[in-house]
């Protein structure tokens, strides 16, 4: 049985809850769309969770597959778990364990989704998992994901041979230099490639979404067109 949760206290669910309200009302402002506000909660205890959950967040995301677990196990099953740090494939099946996984976004190879694929088929969910390509648009030699040219190869196994995933879309961590330029050239490029894929594969693919931006530049990538963000430090505070 997962450990009972310590409750936050009232001037932290103060703090988490005007956070929100101040993230919130900068993406009611940029976005050109439906935009998903993915708070990530590495780090972070159980019971800030506990205290976004009670102001109305619902899709959360950890880096960690331990940590992850244990919180999807201790925190309420409505939650919506984006998995967002690098996936090795010896971690699928503990990922495939949890019931109320929404979406891996860290897909960087066809092996690694056929894993993924096997092992939420095995689990017996009903449903199929939401997973991201992560593309590494920057270049550095230190990030993960796909490279430009390997993404459509990629995409095709995702969409003709795992018949337990389903494709949502790009993902992209972009470089800090990258973050500083307007137009941030690795939001520019995700973009782009998501362009080109979602014209080679064709309208039986679904339209294909935008993952990018992050606490400091949240805001330029949904007016590039992002349809998630992934906000941290702007709702928790600092690591």
């Amino acid at each position: 049985m997962a450990e009972a949760v310590e409750a936050p206290t009232g001037e932290r669910r103060a703090e988490i809850q005007a956070a929100l309200d101040e993230v919130r009302a900068a993406i009611r402002q940029r976005q050109t769309g439906d935009a998903r506000l993915v708070a990530v909660s590495k780090y972070k205890p159980a019971s800030d969770i506990v205290a976004a959950h009670a102001a109305g967040q619902r899709h959360f995301g950890e880096n960690y597959v331990q940590e992850l677990c244990d919180k999807a196990a201790a925190l309420p099953g409505d939650i919506a778990w984006h998995f967002i740090g690098r996936l090795q494939s010896n971690k699928c099946r503990a990922l495939a364990a949890i019931p109320n996984l929404w979406a891996v976004e860290t897909i960087e190879s066809a092996d690694k989704a056929r894993k993924m694929d096997a092992a939420w088929r095995a689990a017996g969910h009903a449903r199929p998992l939401g997973v991201y390509v992560q593309v590494n648009t920057s270049g550095e030699p230190n990030k993960g994901g796909v490279e430009p040219a390997e993404l459509e190869a990629v995409a095709r196994e995702i969409a003709g041979a795992c018949p337990a995933l389903s494709l949502r879309g790009l993902m992209t961590i972009g470089s800090v230099d990258g973050s500083r330029q307007r137009p941030n050239p690795d939001f520019v490029a995700l973009a782009r490639l998501r362009d080109g894929l979602q014209q080679a594969l064709g309208p039986a693919a679904g339209p294909l979404e935008l993952s990018m931006g992050m606490s400091d530049d949240f805001e330029h990538a949904l007016e590039l067109g992002a349809a998630s963000v992934r906000v941290g430090s702007r709702i928790f505070g600092a690591r």
